[in-house]
């Protein structure tokens, strides 16, 4: 199921050339992103953009973001959120778009804490997130607990390294996890990653922002894929330079 057709880039409005992310030639190089599949992948190095464009697209949605404080202000950047501004969306249905959600694993622990305290008090939630207390488990299980209950429903999903705290096993639990969602025939995701084990997906489609503009990459055209690969295939040589 496609929710959402493409996202339009407006470089030529950007408010700065200077700050992070208008600075980012990728960004500047791009116009247009068209997706004709359920599964999307944005792929790139750190500070490549990929994670700041999936936010920017989830802001344009409407979807609630959830997040901690910030409590070092000594690098603020006024432009940092600010992508939200200079995209637009193209739904499929633009008059009965659906709802959608943010995870990011770099706040999921806190975002626990806050979903196993309302099920506390409504223990009816908790079917929402697998049938059990977060907090109880291991990071990795609590974030495959929490997956298996949230994508049951019929919405767009964006996830931010879903990968982080789960082991190679638990990659592949959570890529056929997907692949039984997508089936239903309710769910599109859009995913940023740098795990080789989710790339994978079946036919899933690619953006590289590993070039001065963002591709649509193969499987086997993406620098994490070559890299592992080779790293595997050649392992002493990587290790003795």
């Amino acid at each position: 199921m496609q929710h959402i057709t493409g996202v339009k880039l407006y470089h030529d409005h950007y408010p700065t050339e200077q700050y992070y992310p208008f600075n980012l030639t990728v960004l500047r190089k791009t116009s247009r992103l068209t997706f004709r599949k359920s599964m999307v992948f944005f792929v790139g190095e750190n500070g490549s953009g990929k994670s700041t464009l999936l936010e920017a697209i989830t802001r344009k949605c409407g979807v609630h973001i959830w997040h901690r404080s910030k409590r070092h202000v000594a690098h603020h950047n006024p432009y940092e959120t600010r992508l939200v501004d200079f995209i637009d969306i193209d739904w499929a249905d633009d008059e009965n778009r659906v709802p959608g959600s943010l995870f990011r694993a770099e706040t999921f622990r806190e975002f626990a804490d806050f979903l196993d305290d309302v099920a506390l008090c409504d223990p009816g939630r908790l079917k929402y997130q697998g049938g059990e207390l977060l907090n109880t488990l291991s990071h990795g299980e609590a974030m495959l607990s929490y997956f298996s209950g949230r994508y049951d429903f019929r919405g767009v999903y964006f996830l931010d390294e879903p990968e982080a705290a789960l082991s190679p096993a638990s990659q592949v639990k959570f890529l056929q996890l997907l692949q039984e969602v997508v089936a239903r025939g309710q769910a599109q995701f859009i995913i940023a990653t740098h795990s080789p084990i989710l790339l994978a997906y079946p036919d899933a489609q690619i953006f590289s922002f590993d070039d001065t503009e963002i591709k649509e990459v193969a499987y086997e055209e993406t620098n994490h894929y070559q890299i592992y690969r080779d790293f595997l295939s050649h392992r002493d040589a990587y290790l003795s330079n």
